[in-house]
């Protein structure tokens, strides 16, 4: 249990039968930023052996095209208890380098991407990972970890006959886990700007607590080597101007304010799969081909200290969005 805490990337479901979720985020965008495509692997465990399985969710974001690969739940293993390393079928996933080998009617899907330079999210052993101490608490709906902010790719994939070579590209991991998905959510990430290197991954959700609900944020913002966190734990403030699939989220701690402006097309956005009410439906509105406009600024010398604009940006909506506003 304790291993579990203070290591959120691995695998937290070895002792559990049902009512369960577990599942990883890669995002590879190629080094033009083109090409960008997101894999999910993961296990449900339901309550019914019926709707009980493993999946590896494809997304191809260039393309708006979206694939839900369902796999035998006994197709799932976690390799290690030390380090987040599973295999689903044939497909393998760690914090090293992903290998595909997905052949059947609908999908012809092979290659290995090894990652390198990795940065994670800062943490220590008593706010472990980007929840922190929210980690060490039993009962919480949903649990998310950034597990890597910003990685250099190494490698190709061949989906369908095409090759998408990710040499060069750049990289982003997350992961989620609990019982159910919040009842809404906001997330934006990207890690593709034009002239500085920076990755930005905020996660706003509408969460259930006791016999109540707050709003819960995680906001990271890396910079060159220098790390901006603005969290519900930290006590930053934040707003939220919604216009359509677009946001504007403002958060401020003691030292910094943050913008975060996203723009995207309606037709862009996939309906993919998530957690709720003990199976997997149709739940979340996601779009890889936002663009964001992110500004940092010092508010103790009053001065822009970061402002640029990112491509291949990751959008996600999920639930009631009112809630989510409030």
């Amino acid at each position: 249990m304790v291993k579990n805490i203070i290591n959120p990337d691995i695998y937290h479901g070895n002792n559990k039968r049902s009512n369960f979720f577990e599942g990883w985020y890669f995002k590879l965008v190629d080094k033009n930023r083109t090409k960008v495509l997101a894999l999910i692997p993961g296990i449900y465990h339901g309550k019914s052996q019926e709707n009980s399985h493993s999946f590896i969710q494809i997304l191809q974001g260039y393309k708006a095209n979206y694939n839900y690969k369902r796999f035998a739940k006994d197709e799932f293993a976690s390799k290690s208890n030390k380090e987040f390393s599973i295999s689903i079928a044939n497909n393998r996933f760690s914090l090293k380098e992903i290998s595909l080998n997905i052949k059947d009617d609908a999908h012809n899907i092979t290659g290995c991407i090894s990652f390198k330079n990795i940065v994670k999210w800062p943490d220590s052993i008593i706010n472990p990972g980007s929840m922190g101490y929210y980690n060490f608490i039993p009962f919480m709906q949903c649990y998310s970890q950034v597990s890597v902010m910003d990685m250099d790719l190494q490698g190709s994939l061949y989906i369908n006959g095409e090759e998408i070579d990710f040499n060069g590209g750049k990289g982003y991991v997350e992961k989620n886990w609990g019982s159910d998905f919040p009842y809404s959510w906001i997330w934006v990430q990207c890690n593709t700007f034009e002239n500085r290197k920076a990755s930005i991954s905020c996660s706003i959700g509408h969460i259930p607590f006791w016999v109540t609900s707050f709003r819960g944020f995680l906001i990271g913002l890396y910079i060159e080597d220098k790390f901006y966190k603005f969290t519900t734990i930290n006590k930053s403030t934040l707003t939220i101007v919604q216009n359509a699939t677009d946001v504007i989220i403002t958060t401020e701690n003691r030292k910094y304010k943050l913008i975060i402006e996203t723009k995207t097309d309606k037709k862009d956005f996939m309906l993919c799969m998530g957690p709720r009410e003990d199976k997997m439906i149709p739940l979340v509105e996601e779009n890889l081909k936002g663009a964001v406009k992110v500004t940092l600024i010092d508010k103790t010398i009053h001065k822009t200290i970061f402002c640029e604009e990112g491509l291949c940006c990751g959008i996600e909506y999920g639930g009631n969005q009112r809630m989510i506003l409030k």
